[in-house]
């Protein structure tokens, strides 16, 4: 750990297992871990240690898995992460894939199934940008996210709703308010047709009638 200058936090050391598992890969070899979802974005000594493994060219890819996918954990958030690194490769561009979308629900775990797989092993192979689904970032647009990780940050998987007419909605407005006096005035024309006895009754209806034409 002491090429990073910081410990991982007792509370949190998720970067303690990551760090483990790194120094003892090989150095041809390639790592995937699974982690919460905080590992991207949290500062202080993690953001310290995130930061030297992006400069270091490190962290090769970082997948954004489906909620509620893993037993015995407390991943159910928008979804679990698994950063893949590597100890020495050239550059230190990162592949962003958001996968949160490829599962099957089920009634207590979610599943990918091996369909699911293969579109993110594709994504993965292929590292390039896909509109909606992956996106291969450079250092510096890393850089410029002070080296947060937070796929949304890159992966734009938001659907566009649908655009709004304002002319024919305008329209309907008018014809809607139109049919509202239409039957304002049919109401009060009903009014003016009943009649009691009552004076007390006349009076407070004249004077409901009145409050209508104004």
């Amino acid at each position: 750990f002491s090429e990073y200058g910081v410990l991982a936090p007792k509370s949190k050391a998720d970067y303690a297992f990551l760090l483990h598992g790194l120094y003892h890969l090989k150095s041809s070899g390639t790592m995937a871990i699974v982690l919460p979802h905080g590992v991207l974005f949290r500062g202080a000594a993690e953001g310290k240690i995130r930061e030297k493994l992006l400069r270091s060219g490190s962290i090769y890819a970082v997948i954004g898995l489906p909620a509620n996918l893993f037993y015995n954990t407390s991943c159910r958030k928008p979804f679990s992460d698994t950063l893949w690194l590597k100890k020495h490769r050239d550059g230190r561009d990162v592949l962003f894939i958001d996968a949160s979308k490829k599962f099957n629900k089920g009634k207590k775990q979610n599943e990918m199934t091996d369909a699911h797989i293969d579109e993110v092993l594709a994504l993965y192979s292929k590292r390039e940008t896909v509109e909606g689904e992956a996106v291969l970032a450079s250092f510096d647009e890393i850089e410029k996210n002070d080296f947060n990780l937070n796929i949304p940050r890159y992966v734009d998987n938001f659907e566009k709703e649908e655009e709004i007419d304002l002319d024919a909605l305008l329209k309907d407005m008018e014809k809607t308010d139109d049919e509202l006096k239409q039957v304002h005035g049919e109401f009060v024309s009903l009014l003016k047709e009943l009649t009691s006895s009552d004076e007390a009754i006349m009076s407070s209806l004249n004077e409901l009638i009145g409050r209508m034409e104004r």
